[in-house]
């Protein structure tokens, strides 16, 4: 489903892509591919999602779930026409596999674990898509579009003072998902998480805003961060 969002967004800003530096040689703005291949690609991708979806345990439990996302997925891509803050309705979009995830496993939903969980990681995104955003601000600009990146200013230490107060409240709210997990040894774990808030406080620190090579290393760096974070639940479990 995270796939198609993209697929969506791609095909509702072909115009737009077109008009940006780092997104003018993408497949449907550059012409390689046409509206209707797009289109056929999604079908595939949604039919894919349908597959998984059905195929989990507590079925009916997680195509509610699983449904109740389609909304968000579906206008994310439009939202920087709209609003300010775009990156909130995309961290609400890509992150919706916090719900899904345990309402496979359970077949109910522990609202004290999991909307942490999810919270952390809506945060999270705000500080790394932001930072990723920072390399279209001024195409942005120029076109009227919206983003986090924009609205934080050009003020480069009030930027990065807002990017840091959505890092602590990322870590905040990962210890306190972890806090009411069953058998989670919270040292490792916390030990794990302090860790990852550390990168989170190296991206922001040394994040060039005005550097697209800088700010591209500083977002794909994030694949550490979740792997972190990941090894650290690993830990906190077997330890």
């Amino acid at each position: 489903m995270r796939g198609a969002g993209c697929t969506i967004n791609d095909m509702w800003d072909q115009d737009i892509d077109r008009q940006v530096h780092r997104t003018a040689l993408r497949p449907l703005a550059n012409g390689d591919l046409t509206q209707t291949k797009a289109l056929g690609f999604l079908a595939l991708q949604l039919s894919l999602g349908l597959g998984v979806l059905v195929s989990l345990p507590h079925t009916y439990y997680c195509f509610a779930w699983g449904a109740s996302s389609l909304p968000l997925v579906v206008v994310y891509p439009l939202m920087k026409r709209y609003t300010n803050f775009p990156q909130v309705v995309l961290g609400l979009t890509f992150n919706w596999g916090a719900w899904m995830g345990w309402a496979a496993t359970y077949g109910t939903m522990d609202y004290s674990i999991v909307a942490p969980l999810y919270g952390a990681g809506v945060t999270w995104t705000l500080v790394y898509d932001t930072i990723y955003a920072n390399q279209d601000k001024k195409d942005d600009a120029a076109l009227g579009l919206k983003s986090t990146a924009l609205t934080f200013g050009q003020d480069v230490k009030r930027h990065k003072q807002i990017l840091h107060f959505f890092a602590i409240l990322t870590y905040g709210q990962l210890i306190l998902a972890g806090y009411d997990v069953e058998n989670l040894s919270m040292l490792p774990y916390t030990a794990g998480i302090t860790a990852a808030y550390g990168h989170l406080i190296w991206q922001i620190r040394t994040a060039d805003l005005d550097n697209p090579h800088n700010l591209a290393a500083r977002f794909r760096s994030n694949a550490k961060v979740g792997a972190v974070v990941f090894g650290s639940i690993v830990a906190g479990k077997l330890f």
